[in-house]
């Protein structure tokens, strides 16, 4: 019983010492800690137990780093930025085959699960391997060795690309755009279908996701349509916390859809045969 409450102690230890050192905490993640005094603006993001710290000057970050120090060596992490290199394979999966249930089971399902776990924590940095590992961890509770091979492609892209990385810059524009998609029963065994989606902020990749829907689409103008909404939540979040960061947003998101249907569905959210059975959680939408 201890132990499942040590997290949470840590948390509380750890986020009622940053609000004395004058931080306080986001509305809308609660991971994060802002320091807004005067010209002097710092972020600190944690992570279980890393902490991500930026700041508006050296002077400032080395004096937050100090005092966090002082109190206990928790330990920063660093954002590295690589240059662009070549890489063996084009895509981290195999765009002409659908995975299924079908297949020999692997020698060793924990193996299976190890690697596939680590992969979702790249995930956090590599957006092009989203949908890939989301499908490869639909078969965690029984691998099979067509998902093995999957992976393996996945492990041999990586290798290949290990010098690529996302790079922030200072944008020309500020403007908030998302980009929605999705594949319409994907899923050979369930017929579910998989949303995604990508944000930028200008220039900037922020978030992006793949996931697979958890109701069945009658058609692709409704899995579309769902899409859309998945982006728009998140959108929407992402407004909300750069009016925290001291950001705020002039201009309309915009949200891109390349499905004719879903898009007047947005703009003329009128209940009719072929939309009624479609329930309330995507039609804030509109």
């Amino acid at each position: 019983m201890a132990l499942s409450r040590s997290p949470r102690a840590w948390f509380q230890r750890f986020s009622s010492y940053v609000i004395r050192a004058d931080f306080y905490h986001s509305k809308t993640n609660t991971s994060l800690f802002i320091f807004y005094k005067g010209p002097d603006t710092a972020y600190l993001l944690l992570y279980v137990d890393d902490i991500i710290l930026t700041a508006s000057s050296t002077s400032l970050l080395q004096r937050i780093i100090s005092l966090l120090h002082a109190e206990q060596n928790y330990g920063t992490t660093e954002f590295l930025s690589s240059t662009d290199a070549n890489f063996t394979l084009q895509t981290p999966i195999d765009t002409e085959k659908k995975l299924g249930p079908e297949g020999s089971p692997v020698t060793d399902p924990t193996l299976y699960r190890s690697l596939a776990r680590s992969l979702q924590y790249l995930t956090f940095t590599w957006p092009d391997l989203s949908y890939a590992v989301q499908q490869l961890c639909l078969y965690m509770h029984d691998p099979r060795e067509p998902h093995l091979n999957a992976m393996k492609r996945v492990l041999c892209y990586l290798r290949g690309t290990t010098d690529l990385g996302l790079q922030l810059f200072r944008s020309t524009t500020s403007q908030l755009i998302a980009y929605s998609y999705a594949d319409w029963a994907g899923c050979p065994a369930t017929c579910q279908s998989t949303s995604g989606y990508c944000v930028f902020l200008g220039d900037n990749l922020l978030t992006w996701s793949s996931k697979r829907q958890d109701t069945l689409s009658h058609s692709s103008a409704e899995a579309e349509y769902r899409g859309v909404a998945n982006a728009v939540a998140e959108t929407s979040w992402i407004r909300n916390l750069l009016r925290e960061l001291h950001t705020p947003l002039f201009t309309a998101t915009l949200v891109y859809c390349d499905n004719v249907s879903a898009v007047y569905m947005s703009a003329n959210p009128v209940q009719h045969q072929r939309t009624k059975h479609i329930d309330i959680r995507p039609s804030f939408c509109s």
